[in-house]
């Protein structure tokens, strides 16, 4: 009898611990679904409320203007008036993903990419974040967010060195970097990217959309590169975010320099063009076109230079007007009426 009583004890301390770490383990899991609930809300609020503005500012002549602060601008949305909840000036750091074409159609210059590319990080500020990613038929990551210029250089000629090949799928590539940027919070943000802009999937559309075309001029008329939902999509993210984004066009989706083409290669080729310079619009950025691959370097410094130039403004429009789908238009003053300013021109609030 003894002996049984020592075997329920023992049973019983058995149930306990067993309960014990069940309970526990609910407590961890509970508090964990918790936690990345919060943390999925604060995200939700970081970028689906704030409007984020990267802004330049140069005088009648062009000369930049760097000296200005938080009260030297007025915003509007929609002509209403809003408070500036932020503010930061033009020495403030930077989170850039240099994107990288390493499609077929960039086989042959790849050495000259790396140089230019590599070239463009010595103009940047020794605090600004930057991420390397190449893209053909997919994304691939070569090196992460850093400030270590050793790394960055490193990554970059990989790509001198690479082998790679294939189908442009650009745009999947900007979805992923907009991914990466989401992770670097509060910090402003840019995608320098080098491509012909020829995306395989875009291409393919306008190819379905223009099918039935008889003249080049109706598949003109039929295809408009703004009504894309891969382009809308990248479009709406980055505004979400503040993202500036500037392509640098290679000569090789110049639909002037195709070699005797066919008139409705010339209209897509002119389809994706006009969408990379709807990216550098819609995000305040530039559109660099490259002639020749000898400019690529000089191009990229522009680029350098130009984000050492921007201010940052933040502001929260009225709740009520937050996501009805409709486009916001944003305006700039500034208290100095003889300067210009260069910012985004609005959102779609969605």
């Amino acid at each position: 009898m003894a002996r049984n009583f020592l075997i329920n004890v023992r049973l019983i301390k058995m149930k306990f611990r067993f309960d014990f770490k069940k309970s526990v383990l609910a407590l961890f899991l509970l508090l964990g679904f918790a936690a990345a609930s919060f943390a999925q809300d604060d995200v939700v609020k970081i970028e689906t409320t704030l409007v984020r503005l990267n802004v330049g500012v140069v005088d009648a002549k062009g000369n930049v203007i760097t000296n200005l602060n938080k009260d030297s601008f007025t915003v509007y949305e929609d002509n209403i008036k809003q408070n500036i909840s932020r503010f930061e000036p033009v020495s403030a750091p930077f989170s850039i993903v240099m994107m990288l074409d390493v499609s077929g159609s960039t086989k042959s210059f790849r050495q000259q990419m790396a140089q230019a590319a590599s070239r463009f990080t010595d103009a940047l500020s020794a605090e600004d974040r930057v991420a390397v990613m190449t893209f053909n038929e997919k994304p691939e990551l070569l090196t992460d967010f850093t400030t270590n210029q050793k790394d960055i250089k490193y990554a970059i000629n990989l790509v001198g060195t690479s082998g790679k090949a294939g189908k442009t799928m650009l745009y999947k590539a900007l979805d992923e970097a907009l991914k990466k940027l989401r992770k670097e919070g509060t910090r402003r943000k840019a995608i320098v990217v080098l491509t012909d802009g020829i995306d395989t999937d875009l291409e393919a559309a306008d190819r379905k959309i223009a099918g039935n075309s008889q003249t080049a001029e109706e598949a003109a008329n039929l295809i408009k590169p703004e009504q894309n939902q891969f382009l809308s999509q990248i479009l709406d993210t980055a505004d979400r975010q503040g993202v500036t984004i500037y392509p640098l066009a290679l000569p090789s989706g110049d639909p002037s320099r195709l070699p005797d083409p066919l008139p409705f290669q010339v209209v897509r080729y002119k389809a994706a063009r006009e969408r990379l310079q709807l990216l550098a619009n819609r995000t305040g950025g530039q559109l660099n076109t490259i002639n020749r691959l000898d400019e690529m370097s000089r191009l990229y410094a522009i680029v350098a230079a130009d984000l050492r130039r921007l201010y940052s403004i933040e502001y929260e429009p009225a709740a009520e007007r937050a996501r009805d789908g409709k486009w916001r238009v944003i305006k700039l003053e500034i208290n100095r009426p003889e300067l210009v300013v260069r910012t985004r021109p609005g959102y779609y609030a969605r």
